[in-house]
């Protein structure tokens, strides 16, 4: 099964929204103040986090997915083969609906929008619930995650709008991290053992309702990023855009092909199926620590040297585990795989936002990452044999070396463009 991560949000349900409504405002709105955090606008701190958690709930089934279709497929109501294509439907579906929302919805009336957006993801989920039939119900992912790509698209504009973008893409991730912790817990310990697959989906429905909350105090509208914010040295190469979503969609690919077949490949290193879910659960518990490690370090260093660091660690953790790794070593690949997943997220909005001055590219790196995370396990099958995994570790290998060489030219670029530069 197809694990692709771009992980969920905490909890924001919270008491006494309401009586606050005033004071979310707009992302254009309220200029008294002197502003050095957003390109436009001055957005409060509660509508902040509001739009961060709408796209965050949007992401939340990516990381229930284990849970919720491992119990679909315990309750007998699809094959292995069909929660497969319901994994991967839905991921790239919210990777499509994400490019569809950011540049074929004005964001404009954002809480209209964002209400029925919610709406329906809770009704599609309710509907996971009630219906049967392996079709319907991939249709049902389908569509929901189209929809949940919208939800996602809130947060990410929000975030282009932001001066120091990475910053809050680090509350982003860190926010989904934790809430996939905390309704993964729901899930696995309450909700499952108690009514199944069914119940399951009926909690991520009452989920989504509950974000109407935050519907209610999210900034109405999103100002248009000024022209000024477009001119910036060292932007003039239009291919940069491309490769820096090239160098995420790469990094991701050598992500979801060791993610979906870290067991397989464990297994043929003589490694107990247990032991290894206990490993993936410690990497999910780490990749929380990588979010928050992340928030903290985006504030001290530039993009350059984390990306380039974690291409290196991708590409050394795919050449072990080539080798069919000890027992030790298989532990520290798995978890420096939880640890960089996460981690780059940050530093990826950096390069997007440094490669193209609109940060039009910025709104594209949830699909990137969405894409790359599917297409990697996708392209890696016809390479692997039923006895034989060892060639997904080598296809892991060379998609984290084509994103640390992709990174390496666009800094390579963009230095160059900076000496030729007039000088003052």
């Amino acid at each position: 099964m197809l694990l692709a991560e771009v992980d969920i949000n905490c909890n924001c349900v919270c008491a006494a929204l309401i009586v606050c409504q005033e004071e979310a405002g707009t992302v254009t709105g309220n200029h008294s103040k002197t502003n050095t955090q957003w390109l436009v606008g001055n957005p409060s701190r509660l509508a902040q986090i509001s739009a961060l958690w709408i796209g965050s709930a949007g992401l939340l089934i990516l990381g229930l997915q284990p849970i919720l279709l491992g119990a679909m497929l315990t309750d007998g109501r699809v094959t292995y083969d069909q929660l497969a294509i319901m994994a991967t439907v839905e991921i790239l579906a919210i990777g499509i609906g994400s490019v569809l929302a950011a540049f074929a919805i004005s964001s404009r009336h954002l809480r209209i929008k964002a209400a029925i957006l919610v709406i329906l993801v809770a009704i599609f989920d309710f509907g996971m619930a009630v219906m049967d039939g392996a079709m319907p119900l991939i249709i049902l992912r389908g569509l929901a995650g189209i929809l949940e790509g919208g939800m996602v698209a809130i947060a990410v504009e929000l975030i282009a709008r932001a001066v120091h973008a990475g910053r809050y893409g680090g509350y982003f991730v860190s926010m989904q991290t934790i809430a996939q912790s905390i309704t993964g817990l729901i899930l696995s310990q309450w909700a499952i053992p108690t009514g199944g697959s069914r119940a399951g989906f009926m909690v991520l429905s009452v989920i989504c309702l509950l974000t109407l909350i935050c519907v209610a105090v999210m900034p109405r509208e999103y100002g248009k990023i000024p022209s000024s914010a477009h001119h910036q040295p060292g932007t003039s190469w239009k291919g940069q855009p491309l490769l820096s979503l090239l160098c995420i969609l790469f990094f991701y690919m050598f992500l979801g092909s060791l993610w979906a077949f870290l067991e397989p490949l464990g297994l043929q290193a003589n490694i107990p199926a247990t032991t290894l879910g206990v490993m993936v659960s410690a990497s999910l518990g780490i990749q929380v620590l990588a979010a928050l490690s992340a928030t903290v370090a985006e504030r001290k260093v530039d993009f350059q040297i984390p990306l380039a660091i974690c291409a290196l660690v991708a590409i050394g953790v795919s050449l072990v585990l080539a080798t069919a790794p000890g027992l030790k070593a298989f532990w520290v690949c798995t978890a420096l795989i939880g640890f960089v997943w996460l981690f780059v997220v940050p530093f990826q909005i950096q390069l997007t936002v440094a490669c193209d001055a609109t940060r039009k590219t910025a709104l594209l790196v949830p699909a990137a990452q969405l894409f790359g995370a599917a297409l990697g396990p996708v392209s890696v099958t016809p390479l692997i044999s039923a006895d034989n995994f060892k060639p997904v570790a080598g296809f892991a290998a060379i998609c984290a070396g084509l994103s640390f060489a992709v990174l390496l030219l666009l800094v390579f670029r963009q230095r160059q463009q900076r000496q030729l530069l007039p000088q003052p």
